[in-house]
C-alpha cells in the first residue's frame, strides 16, 4: 500500500498538510470501515498504520488479536517514533 495512493482513495487528495478537518474526518471513518471489514492481515496492518500516523488507530488489542501482529504494530509504532526523534 502505497501512503499517496492511500490518501487520494480515503481523502480524495494526497496533500495531508492542507486538507479541511472535514475531509480528515470523513476520511478516517471510511478506512476505519473498511479496516473493519478487511480480512487480508497485510491489508488490514497497512490500514491501521495509515490510522496511526493519522493519530487515529485503535489500540493494539483492538484492532489486532493475533500476538504476532501486535508485535509488528509495536515495532512499527517504535521505527515512527525513531523517525520524530530525528
Amino acid at each position: 500500500m502505497d501512503f499517496q495512493d492511500l490518501l487520494v482513495r480515503y481523502f480524495g487528495h494526497a496533500d495531508i498538510v492542507s486538507m479541511k478537518q472535514e475531509t480528515l474526518d470523513s476520511g478516517l471513518e471510511r478506512v476505519r470501515v473498511d479496516f473493519g471489514l478487511e480480512t487480508d492481515s497485510g491489508r488490514r496492518f497497512g490500514l491501521w498504520a495509515l490510522m496511526y500516523m493519522l493519530g487515529a488507530a485503535p489500540d493494539l488489542d483492538v484492532a489486532f488479536k493475533d500476538p504476532a501482529e501486535q508485535d509488528a504494530a509495536r515495532n512499527f509504532m517504535d521505527l515512527a517514533a525513531r523517525l520524530d526523534d530525528d
